[in-house]
């Protein structure tokens, strides 16, 4: 695995661990021991995605869980993704699920928009796609 994957790993690692709390890039790069310029391009060179969003879809696809899996009311759900306001937290959903969180919970089947980020280097390009499929092998 070369050096780069080993700090993406690093730094999701610390993300989905940290989910919960607030998170920024200065805290992630203290807590790892690099820059946050560092981390930046790093993570968007290798997952071309920023931080701030994988950081935002994973809240999102746990708050969508949350919705379908829970009675919790929205606006709670809106709080622990880290939105401010049940407003915000809808645009945003919008935005990734393509419908607002009530519809959503109404619908009641749950599909990650955003899963964890696994960099997988130890597999060939074959066996990766087989993976990323199922085991089934893709076009």
């Amino acid at each position: 695995m070369n050096n780069n994957n080993t700090v993406v790993e690093k730094i999701v690692d610390y993300i989905e661990t940290h989910i919960n709390e607030d998170l920024s890039l200065d805290k992630i790069a203290n807590a790892l021991n690099y820059s946050k310029f560092y981390i930046a391009r790093i993570f968007t060179e290798e997952t071309k995605c920023t931080v701030y969003k994988y950081i935002q879809g994973r809240r999102l696809t746990l708050a969508a869980q949350k919705l379908v899996e829970t009675e919790q009311p929205i606006v709670e759900i809106a709080y622990e993704a880290h939105y401010d306001s049940q407003q915000a937290f809808t645009l945003a959903f919008k935005q990734l699920y393509e419908c607002t969180p009530n519809i959503y919970r109404k619908n009641g089947m749950f599909y990650p928009k955003q899963s964890r980020i696994y960099m997988i280097s130890s597999f060939d390009r074959c066996s990766f796609i087989y993976y990323l499929t199922g085991g089934k092998l893709a076009a």
